[in-house]
């Protein structure tokens, strides 16, 4: 079997796993912001960290300081006690998925924070940023 032949076979193979990871970028966001804050709920640390950007990870560059920084800075997904899916918003088809994400903290305290996950060059997408906003004002059903 020539070498070009394999190539063709796996780039064949290959092929749809590729374009299903890019079929939806809000729920590949979704899973990873669920996957996180999971993580953070249960103070695993190191799983946390994985699901942060490299942006991120320049600032905090191993899991306990970004730990720390989540517990200070971001409360309540740190400690939060149920949370929703919101609207979310695609920039550049993907690259980019801002994510709406409605937060009941344990204090009974509601929160809005909005994600920014970024695809990276290897497919996988990462959390790039969060901004909490605090509710508090109910909008109603």
């Amino acid at each position: 079997m020539s070498a070009r032949f394999v190539f063709v076979i796996l780039t064949l193979l290959l092929l749809p796993v590729s374009a299903a990871k890019a079929e939806d970028p809000v729920a590949d966001a979704q899973a990873v912001i669920a996957a996180q804050i999971s993580a953070l709920v249960g103070n695993d640390a190191e799983t946390a960290y994985s699901y942060a950007s490299p942006g991120i990870r320049s600032l905090y560059p191993n899991k306990d300081q970004f730990l720390q920084m989540v517990r200070k800075s971001y409360q309540p997904v740190y400690a939060a006690s149920s949370y929703a899916f919101g609207r979310s918003t695609l920039i550049g088809g993907g690259e980019v998925v801002l994510q709406e994400v409605m937060i009941s903290a344990k204090e009974g305290k509601d929160w809005t924070a909005i994600y920014e996950v970024r695809l990276m060059d290897d497919g996988s997408y990462k959390v790039n940023g969060v901004r909490m906003i605090r509710n508090t004002v109910s909008q109603g059903i």
